[in-house]
């Protein structure tokens, strides 16, 4: 814009000449003698003529000058932008560089060891599903079952830890089995109390139509005589504040309504497999506080999914609550841990 500004100077200068001598030249000629007036009217087109012809050819070095400048400028910016895709293609080369790295440190790394988990995974479900089998099978020839019974693991209690429970009662001889949950580990622990020759199993279930559903199961298979399903739901009860690592949590207020249990006594092995998770946290601590007053002095508690932090911690609770008692780890697929006086 300033060199337009200064181009413009020529052009103002050779208006004024024009405009000066359209002024100056009848009087400049008349000097030289009278003219017609046809005479200073030419005179005055040539003088105004060569003015604009003067004027014309400044507005053409004004034109040249502002396309060299265009000119100049346009070199500017193409210099400015093919650097700057320079140093784009530059960055984007070494952003490629740097994820090809990336993804060969994946390759050289983590693809090996996820092929270890995955591989170390493998072995361990083959693992479990061959001692869930052998358990299974042992489980069916000691307590000579019917040749269609309930499907174990999943929801249900695994084979292993029945077959913990089916040793207990057949040292303990126990008069009274309790159950928190029900299902197919109720008719498993049925026919256990049946071979063991006495014995009743009481399977305590908060869902009122899956009591029905366990009461029916029970009953095809002609063990309703030594397995009782009681249905008690969930009630509201006073929660605790726990430590849970460096934690403060509050526990689950809602268990088993504890009427159920009025008329129990002499309970000789427990079974803790409820109430669900889902209930809230420490969920099945109170089955041993509500049930202890009411056991045998050599009771056994069994508390299904020991391997989950939360039942880990119940456990904690209960040894420091009841110093008397021993605690066991079973090598199971959810984890055993046996609770009694005897350490057995």
């Amino acid at each position: 814009m300033r060199s337009l500004r200064r181009g413009r100077r020529p052009l103002l200068i050779a208006a004024a000449a024009v405009g000066l001598a359209a002024l100056v030249a009848p009087t400049a000629l008349g000097v030289l003698g009278p003219l017609t007036v046809a005479e200073a009217l030419i005179a005055t087109g040539l003088v105004v003529t060569a003015g604009a012809v003067a004027a014309l050819g400044a507005a053409v070095l004004l034109l040249r000058r502002s396309m060299r400048e265009v000119s100049l400028e346009i070199r500017t910016q193409t210099r400015t932008v093919t650097e700057t895709l320079g140093r784009d293609r530059l960055e984007t080369i070494r952003a490629m560089d740097a994820t090809r790295a990336r993804v060969n440190r994946i390759q050289s790394h983590s693809l090996p060891r996820l092929a270890r988990e995955i591989t170390g995974a493998v072995t361990r479900q083959g693992r479990h599903d061959y001692e869930q089998q052998v358990a299974w099978s042992e489980l069916s020839r000691h307590l000579d079952t019917a040749p269609f019974m309930p499907p174990l693991r999943g929801w249900a209690a695994s084979p292993d830890v029945l077959r913990v429970l089916v040793r207990h009662i057949d040292r303990l001889r126990p008069d009274l089995v309790v159950e928190f949950g029900s299902g197919a580990s109720s008719v498993w622990l049925g026919y256990a109390l049946r071979r063991a020759g006495a014995g009743r199993l009481v399977a305590v279930e908060h869902d009122a139509r899956y009591a029905e559903l366990s009461r029916a199961l029970v009953a095809s298979h002609g063990l309703d005589d030594i397995v009782e399903v009681r249905t008690a739901p969930l009630t509201e009860v006073e929660a605790a504040i726990v430590t849970v690592g460096e934690e403060q949590v509050a526990t689950a207020d809602r268990w088993y309504d504890a009427a159920v249990l009025d008329d129990l006594d002499g309970v000789g092995l427990v079974f803790v497999d409820g109430p669900p998770k889902a209930t809230g946290r420490h969920a099945r601590y109170p089955a041993l506080p509500a049930l202890m007053p009411r056991c045998t002095e050599d009771v056994v508690f069994v508390l299904d999914d020991a391997d989950r932090p939360d039942e880990r911690a119940i456990g904690d609770r209960w040894l420091a609550e009841h110093p008397e008692l021993h605690r066991t780890e079973e090598h199971a697929e959810k984890g055993a841990h046996v609770f009694s006086r005897k350490g057995v």
